[in-house]
């Protein structure tokens, strides 16, 4: 009867269709619909991705808890309810910024629509790579807009041709210019300019406050870069950032300045001194503008994107707040799942934005929904539904903790994903400055080692390479050795030694994480015939084979690989009930396959030295020297 009522009061009928692409094999499209019934007060009878439809309301939600929903008029103008529909279709191409490296443009393919988000790809790469934006978002400009601009533009991975001429030539979709509504904002001036210097908090580590320049600027927000860091830590923002502050703040404040890693004077760091030795000005004192606190008050509620599945929105809950940003609580989950968001993120809307731009909404969940999720036998984790994966869009959903993105072994994790230009894994520990810094001697034992130059403060763990010194069993003929990585992104000289001990001796599981397996090679140098061989020998399955070929494998391929590792046939059948196709196989982290696969450490070391094997066999910028 409950339900029928809520059926009467939600009258007003849509049809949403959700379409979206599969890249990562062929492109295609196909679409569902789904049935909402929704009104002005946000009512919504749509559970997406094969849930259970049920009528569920704002408004009686807001009645039933003794409730109030947090006033739109507490929300930015991009936060609340769209004025125009949402024209971006599936395959359109666009330029944008890549979220995880913001000083990047680079051109993206719309390969999801929902409402008024949509899900971006990054061209011949995997789709684990997606991210979602809003349609209204600043991040993102028509086909075009770098060239006008004279930002440097990142074509699709392996495209020599210029971007316009390739195109044409490939009668390629763009999406209209219309329908980029920050293309006729108006801007407001400000006295900031690119090569400006800044003291400005740093997101990933929020108890740093850096030295930090001003690299680019886009109508009225400018990018962020820490003196020789790398650009993943950069961020976009405006005069009105909490984050950012004029030269001098600190000392001002009894606040602690972390000076640029590498410079040679820390305890007698200068500002007047810095900026003459680079030749730079100081943002003015007067272009920071002072935002006023956001007006958002305890047990609000409102409509929060799920930032461990960016696909889901979901009734939340604030549950603490500071000046600029709020706690948020997806009611119906345990606390554990509560964290932090800015106040002006575009992850947040007012209730009913949902439905009013037709988009599925995830009602709070219920026991009876905790019930049915450890009945059905899927996922373990209570609550969740089987959608999505920690590993992002190449996966639509999930039937063991190790893809939940909400289970006890993923929960705090930002991402399991190796970068996706220089494949390295994060948490690794290394900051990587822009430029060489002097050598690191590594010691084998974690305890001991000490903050080097160009590790990042704050950042988790120490380097991931750590090898046994000299007086460890090592492989004949193989002398101590040098290893060069060189990128875009950094520049580092390791000495490090050789060794199989790691497969020979008795190791807890915390030291064989920190001292990895083998040494990562690419190929065999003429200097070091010997060893490589000797490595070749040990695993004679792997020679030769490259990570790409690899991401091809299927699950069946995956698993005759397997079987054909010397002591690993027992694990075939974990393979198997997981299904590990060669993509996943390739993001398997050391703790993915002893902890969460619960394979033996031996075994375990072998599958995952194949996996670096078969990685940096194809990354031909590692060489190695005599030491």
């Amino acid at each position: 009867a409950g339900n029928a009522e809520e059926m009467q009061r939600c009258s007003d009928t849509v049809r949403h269709t959700h379409t979206h692409t599969h890249t990562h094999t062929h492109t295609h499209t196909h679409t569902h619909t789904l049935t909402h019934l929704w009104a002005a007060d946000g009512c919504d009878t749509s559970v997406p991705y094969g849930g259970k439809k049920k009528a569920w309301c704002w408004a009686s939600y807001l009645e039933q808890e003794r409730a109030v929903a947090a006033p739109s008029k507490l929300f930015k103008e991009y936060q609340s309810f769209p004025q125009c529909k949402n024209g971006f279709r599936v395959g359109m191409r666009l330029e944008g910024i890549d979220s995880e490296h913001p000083s990047m443009y680079c051109v993206l393919t719309i390969t999801e629509v929902l409402g008024h988000r949509i899900r971006l790809h990054f061209d011949k790469y995997s789709d684990c790579y997606d991210f979602w934006v809003n349609s209204n978002s600043p991040d993102i400009h028509p086909v075009g807009w770098c060239e006008k601009t004279g930002h440097k533009l990142h074509p699709p991975k392996g495209k020599r041709h210029p971007w316009s001429s390739y195109i044409k030539l490939n009668k390629i979709q763009t999406a209209p210019k219309a329908l980029f509504q920050n293309q006729n904002m108006t801007v407001t001036p400000s006295g900031f300019r690119v090569g400006m210097k800044l003291e400005a908090i740093d997101k990933k580590n929020p108890s740093f406050i850096c030295v930090a320049t001003i690299t680019d600027m886009v109508d009225s927000r400018f990018l962020v870069h820490f003196d020789n860091w790398d650009e993943s830590y950069d961020y976009w923002c405006d005069a009105t950032s909490p984050y950012i502050h004029p030269v001098g703040w600190c000392q001002e404040n009894g606040r602690t300045l972390t000076t640029p890693p590498g410079y040679p004077d820390v305890k007698n760091f200068s500002w007047e001194k810095y900026l003459a030795e680079t030749n730079s000005l100081p943002a003015p004192a007067r272009a920071f503008k002072v935002k006023p606190p956001h007006s958002f008050q305890l047990n609000m509620k409102l409509e929060v994107v799920d930032k461990r599945n960016p696909a889901l929105i979901r009734v939340a809950t604030v549950v603490h707040t500071d000046d600029h940003r709020l706690r948020i609580h997806f009611d119906g989950w345990t606390d554990e799942y509560d964290y932090w968001i800015d106040a002006d993120s575009p992850d947040i809307h007012p209730a009913g934005w949902c439905a009013k731009t037709g988009h599925p909404l995830q009602p709070p969940i219920t026991p009876q929904d905790m019930f049915e999720t450890s009945e059905q036998g899927g996922c373990p984790t209570p609550g969740c539904k089987g959608v999505g994966h920690i590993k992002g869009a190449r996966y639509s959903g999930h039937h063991s903790a190790v893809g939940c993105p909400y289970s006890d072994i993923n929960l705090n994790k930002d991402s399991v994903l190796p970068d996706r230009l220089s494949g390295e894994m994060p948490g690794s520990g290394v900051g990587r400055p822009r430029r060489a810094e002097p050598s690191a001697e590594i010691s084998a034992d974690a305890n001991e080692m000490e903050k080097k130059p160009w590790e990042k403060p704050g950042s988790v763990g120490g380097p991931v390479l750590f090898w046994p010194d000299e007086t460890s069993s090592s492989i004949p003929g193989c002398s101590k050795v040098r290893l060069w990585q060189n990128d875009a992104r950094f520049t580092k000289e390791l000495t490090l030694s050789l060794s199989l001990s790691l497969f020979l001796s008795e190791l807890t599981l915390q030291q064989a994480l920190h001292q990895s397996v083998f040494m990562p090679c690419s190929s065999p140098s003429p200097s070091m015939p010997h060893c490589w061989d000797q490595h070749s020998k040990l695993l004679p399955t792997v020679a030769g084979i490259t990570a790409s070929k690899v991401a091809a494998w299927s699950v069946d391929e995956v698993i005759e690989f397997i079987q054909g590792l010397p002591g690993c046939k027992e694990q075939v059948r974990t393979f198997r009930e997981e299904q590990i196709d060669g993509e996943a196989f390739l993001l398997l982290t050391q703790v993915d396959l002893v902890k969460i696969l619960s394979i033996k450490l031996g075994p375990a070391l072998k599958i995952y030295n194949s996996i670096l094997m078969f990685k940096t066999t194809e990354n031909s910028n590692v060489y190695f020297t005599e030491g």
